[in-house]
């Protein structure tokens, strides 16, 4: 992560400095924020339920709620724009949300189709082809998929309705505004 500045402007190194017996390892953020000793603190609440109204019961928590780090921004995203490009951070891993996965799964599949081999150079080439081989259609189809269930989950859908609303609109980047007045009509509410 990038230093970041406090919210009255003063400069905040995310890293200890050269010099100092630390150097150059990542900082206890949230006991530089104020918030004393944190050896009690939880990483994460059992099954990641928080109590009702609780904002300070684990760490993670704590620090996105902190105001001078709510809104940093990583060195990917600062040298992209740099460059011109837009970022857009997705859920890790989220079959649904990143469509990634998706292109990942279709190249699984023309990797099995390949000859067998137990030599490390012809699975990575192997590997590296199948990735070329993913058709430009079909990784934006994939786009257009995730597009959909994350503008479903905007709107309010669960699992179940997002799923149907993605079939239903296929050919769609976004559900139509009267989304739930279908899911309705059609008994899935």
């Amino acid at each position: 992560m990038a230093d970041e500045q406090l919210s009255h402007s003063t400069p905040q190194p995310l890293y200890f400095p050269n010099g100092h017996e630390c150097a150059g390892t990542f900082k206890g953020m949230l006991e530089e924020c104020g918030f004393g000793d944190m050896s009690k603190v939880w990483a994460e609440c059992k099954d990641f339920k928080c109590l009702p109204g609780a904002t300070t019961c684990f760490c993670h928590q704590m620090l996105y709620n902190e105001s001078d780090f709510a809104n940093v921004e990583f060195c990917l995203g600062i040298a992209c724009k740099s460059q011109g490009f837009t970022v857009m951070f997705l859920p890790k891993f989220h079959c649904e949300l990143n469509f990634i996965e998706q292109c990942w799964g279709y190249a699984k599949q023309i990797y099995w189709l390949n000859p067998e081999s137990f030599h490390e150079e012809a699975l990575e080439r192997n590997a590296l082809d199948t990735l070329e081989c993913i058709p430009l259609p079909t990784m934006r189809k994939f786009s257009n998929h995730s597009q959909r269930f994350m503008d479903a989950y905007g709107q309010g859908l669960n699992g179940r309705q997002a799923a149907w609303a993605a079939q239903k609109y296929w050919g769609h980047r976004v559900l139509p505004v009267g989304i739930m007045d279908e899911l309705e009509r059609a008994g899935i509410i």
